[in-house]
């Protein structure tokens, strides 16, 4: 019997040498690559929709990227005000932006390598007041191929800006640019179409003319992405790598 009186007594000890961990939150601040989609959109797939998959109880994403953002409009629209009036010590913020920023031809969008990086850098920096820690993408590459079969660069100006300030500020850094090319590249240049929105005509109802898309993902290729930065974040941080979903085996 008093075998019986040790167990809530040992179970006590347990619980307190494994602390709870803290609740946090991961912030997406980003374009329409990583943006959640409106269902007459589908099958195309932003790659922060299966990303809050990966998380257990103690993970919130917050995905606040938006179609056709650049810096300058995630600014001007409150977007990211949004993200620095919710944020809290502990949480993260992902940063990937560069596609619309570099869009010389859509004024409203287009942000000057000096106001990319002047952004970049407010972002790092008001992430860094409120205790939380900003990790800072290259934007995903665009799915391109020279006549040799090779996937080739398609963000050099804009990805090169972000490296830099990435140094520059001393950031945790993700070169998503040049892990996505790689994919593509393992995919080769036809079956890599089979990751993006490419429909031909009558094939889904929400395209019924069809869709050749380079930029944009599908459901697979959305989630082979959100693999590529959920396995990075297990590298740079090993905070998150704990909060991790397990898979059960038997």
């Amino acid at each position: 019997m008093k075998r019986l009186h040790l167990v809530p007594v040992l179970l006590a000890i347990v619980a307190f040498s494994f602390p709870a961990k803290k609740q946090i939150k991961i912030f997406l601040a980003g374009d329409s690559t990583c943006a959640i989609k409106e269902t007459k959109a589908y099958p195309e797939t932003g790659w922060g929709m299966p990303f809050f998959n990966f998380w257990d109880s103690t993970v919130t994403v917050v995905n606040r990227a938006k179609n056709g953002r650049s810096t300058k409009t995630f600014i001007r629209e409150g977007l990211w005000k949004s993200i620095v009036d919710e944020a809290k010590e502990g949480d993260y913020v992902i940063i990937q932006f560069g596609h619309n920023d570099e869009s010389k031809d859509k004024a409203e969008r287009y942000a000057t390598p000096d106001t990319f990086k002047m952004n970049l850098t407010r972002f790092i920096n008001e992430a860094r007041n409120k205790k939380a820690t900003p990790i800072l993408f290259t934007p995903v590459s665009r799915r391109k191929f020279d006549k040799e079969g090779n996937a080739i660069e398609t963000h050099t100006a804009y990805s090169a800006l972000t490296k830099e300030v990435a140094k520059e500020q001393n950031v945790l850094f993700f070169d998503l640019d040049e892990k996505s090319r790689a994919l593509y590249q393992q995919f080769g240049e036809d079956n890599s179409k089979l990751l993006f929105l490419q429909l031909q005509q009558g094939e889904h109802p929400n395209y019924p003319d069809g869709k050749i898309d380079n930029t944009h993902f599908n459901e697979l290729g959305a989630r082979l992405i959100a693999q590529l930065v959920l396995s990075e974040l297990r590298k740079l941080v090993p905070d998150l790598a704990e909060r991790v979903v397990q898979l059960k085996t038997k």
